[in-house]
């Protein structure tokens, strides 16, 4: 099997990987991660023009790509380069659940969001519901013409930024059913919406959002009512391998670095990567490198595959990525020594980023615990 890329997919590489590798440095980020928004409203636009936001989509839906190796692309250089901008959040969940569901009005956000004009964000996860898809309390009740949604969404990525909100809320069925939720697009600006906004450990913006009773109608709704469930999960997964791919970008960072420094730093007038202990140590690494990319290229080639295929290779993915990205985060911490902790050295942010993709859309417990699940059903 030929896992080469496509010229297309190349090309969209390679320029992203030149304009990143000089717009996109360690100062760079670190002012943005200063700012107030958490973001950069002119790395967002640029991003935008050179195409980076069509690719995630497919033509029918107004972009150039949309599939698994598509998004691992795009997402592997920007893990490489540690870009905190919200092009996961805004595109890849929000957006890509707006063009999945949304009728003939509601896609033409679709065009404004590719051309970088426009920010979404997905409330979906809830205080109590931790990685289960299923469960939603936040209510969304019939009010004669009028559809009123009460409840609380909890580390909404983007949502200040945001000029609508894609919400998740359960119009019938228990608080665990799968039948019975359904999405709304909500404007930012909704009387009786509420947005607690902080900042992330891994960089970025994210918010508590409250829902007081905000009115919405039938046209507000994505999709049919209730069913929303399977739309959602497929979204998930695409998310799940875009971050998938992030992780191994960083990992590619967090190696070379500690490649360099090795290679660089010395003890007892030599290199430090000459002694044995360090040099096994760093081959570890390699070889964690080589399974890792496998795992992606697997889980971003069964994207399209049906339900159970394709989410037993997105647990499974999840699950080595996790225990991958942990030992080539704290083998480079430990291999660097204190510097690697220092906020003006690429490696502080680079290992937050691998350790923190763990504990999002399910961590390696849960992904291996699932993948159980999937394979005995």
């Amino acid at each position: 099997m030929n896992f080469d890329l496509t010229e297309e997919r190349q090309m969209l590489q390679d320029t992203l990987r030149r304009f990143l590798r000089d717009r996109y440095d360690t100062a760079t980020r670190n002012a943005i991660l200063d700012s107030d928004s958490g973001m950069s409203s002119d790395i967002w636009a640029q991003l935008a023009e050179l195409g980076v936001i069509g690719a995630l989509f497919t033509e029918e839906q107004g972009g150039f790509g949309g599939k698994g190796f598509d998004l691992a692309v795009v997402f592997e250089e920007l893990g490489r380069a540690g870009v905190v901008e919200p092009v996961l959040d805004s595109a890849v969940l929000a957006g890509g659940l707006l063009a999945d569901l949304g009728d003939e009005a509601q896609q033409a956000h679709v065009e404004t969001l590719i051309g970088g004009g426009l920010h979404m964000a997905l409330a979906h996860g809830e205080p109590t519901s931790r990685y289960d898809l299923n469960r939603v309390q936040t209510t969304a009740k019939t009010d004669g013409d009028a559809i009123v949604l009460n409840g609380h969404k909890a580390v909404v990525v983007n949502a200040e930024a945001a000029d609508y909100l894609v919400v998740s809320a359960r119009e019938s069925g228990a608080v665990d059913d799968e039948a019975g939720i359904s999405l709304f697009l909500v404007p930012s600006d909704a009387k009786g919406l509420t947005i607690q906004g902080y900042a992330l450990l891994a960089g970025g913006r994210a918010a508590e959002v409250m829902l007081d009773n905000v009115q919405l109608t039938a046209a507000d709704r994505l999709g049919e009512a209730g069913n929303a469930f399977a739309a959602i999960e497929a979204r998930m997964a695409a998310a799940s391998v875009a971050q998938c791919a992030e992780t191994l970008g960083a990992m590619e960072t967090a190696t070379e670095l500690t490649r360099d420094y090795l290679g660089t730093r010395k003890q007892f007038g030599r290199p430090i990567g000459t002694f044995q202990a360090l040099a096994h140590r760093f081959s570890d690494l390699l070889i964690e490198m080589e399974q890792a990319r496998s795992a992606v290229i697997n889980a971003a080639g069964h994207l399209e595959e049906d339900r159970k295929l394709r989410e037993i290779n997105v647990s499974a993915t999840k699950n080595l990525m996790g225990r991958a990205g942990r030992l080539v985060a704290e083998e480079s911490i430990q291999m660097h020594g204190g510097i690697a902790m220092t906020q003006e050295y690429e490696l502080a942010h680079i290992a937050k980023r691998i350790t923190m993709a763990d504990h999002r859309f399910g961590d390696t417990d849960h992904h291996l615990e699932r993948f159980i699940a999937l394979a005995a059903a």
